[in-house]
């Protein structure tokens, strides 16, 4: 098969490109990314002169290149490309609208032009919104995102749909809870927390910290996505969920607790506007349909992420150092000035 893998310079996509290079000994992966402030040639370093893999820098919105990258015999598209953070998406929402939704539109147009065998739209759990009063999120919960990242991935998700009731597109969209792993962009929140901890700086946790995440170790979703690349349903969405509720603040002490640091470094910052409370994952459709369940506990999948990130320090330290760090500081300005003093 050969594979065109959107994104794939950044956190799932680098994991996924990796995964289905060692898997699949005759697969061809063309990495399509355009390197923005989450993509890093690093996390591809070792994949250098690898003949299955192939680098292509460039951008789902331009719609010369990726015709002419599906067109060179790309059997299936794994789109993982797009402007992912809440926070920036209420600083620059048109970023998120463009990349979002228009990159996603020009992938499809090329797909079905090219007559592509599968194209699986990788896109998240907070298209939901805020749980409520429900249970789980289900693949047939209505859409209702609130923030305009979440929005443009819903806006994407319908554009997917669409293409396969209108032109038959044999399209699929999973729905994940968060990841984390190795590679991760500091500014999420396990890697910031990892980070902070590591060098005994402030560890921001948003309100009162009880907002609550469903965790799913990185390696157990590029499993999932595989399994519904190969054996899933054309048309169908499927959720994708680690069954590993926590609150935020249980996430941070958990992490301080591995590294041996005091829960003093925990520091409560100003809520960000229209933060949901609480996603939570029913993932028994691509169980029963598909055979998979997550492998990686939380406590082993953070034991294994925290020793990542202690032997790829200058990883992180180069990107601390450079756009991330000045995000950083903009983002908490407002908020907690006992934050930036350890800058």
């Amino acid at each position: 098969m050969r594979l065109l893998v959107t994104g794939g310079a950044g956190f799932i996509g680098t994991n996924f490109v990796r995964y289905m290079l060692r898997k699949y000994s005759d697969y061809e992966v063309v990495n399509f990314d355009k390197l923005t402030y989450a993509g890093n040639l690093e996390n591809l370093k070792d994949l250098e002169g690898n003949p299955r893999h192939r680098f292509v820098r460039g951008d789902i919105c331009d719609a010369a290149v990726v015709a002419r990258l599906v067109g060179e015999g790309i059997d299936a598209i794994v789109n993982f490309a797009a402007e992912t953070h809440v926070d920036r998406s209420i600083e620059d929402p048109i970023a998120f609208v463009i990349t979002n939704v228009l990159g996603t539109q020009t992938l499809l147009a090329a797909a079905q032009k090219n007559k592509i065998k599968r194209y699986v739209q990788v896109s998240t759990d907070e298209v939901y919104g805020s749980l409520g009063e429900l249970d789980f999120f289900r693949e047939s919960t209505p859409l209702a995102p609130s923030s305009p990242y979440s929005a443009s991935k819903a806006a994407a998700d319908l554009l997917v749909q669409a293409h396969y009731f209108t032109y038959k597109l044999p399209v699929i969209t999973t729905r994940c809870s968060n990841n984390y792993g190795p590679f991760q962009f500091p500014e999420k929140l396990l890697p910031l927390l990892i980070s902070n901890a590591m060098n005994n700086l402030p560890l921001p946790i948003y309100g009162d910290g009880h907002y609550i995440r469903d965790w799913i170790y990185v390696e157990d979703h590029c499993r999932a996505i595989d399994l519904v690349l190969h054996q899933g349903k054309p048309g169908q969405t499927y959720n994708i969920g680690g069954c590993n509720e926590r609150q935020n603040l249980e996430v941070a002490r958990l992490v301080l607790t591995i590294l041996h640091k005091p829960e003093s470094l925990i520091t409560f910052v100003k809520d960000r506007p229209g933060h949901d409370r609480r996603y939570a994952i029913d993932a028994s459709k691509i169980q029963k349909e598909l055979g998979w369940h997550p492998m990686t506990s939380f406590e082993e999948g953070l034991q294994k992420t925290i020793a990542w990130y202690q032997d790829n320090k200058k990883w992180v330290a180069d990107i601390q150092q450079g756009e991330y760090r000045n995000y950083y500081q903009r983002m908490y300005t407002h908020r907690d000035e006992t934050l930036l003093k350890h800058l």
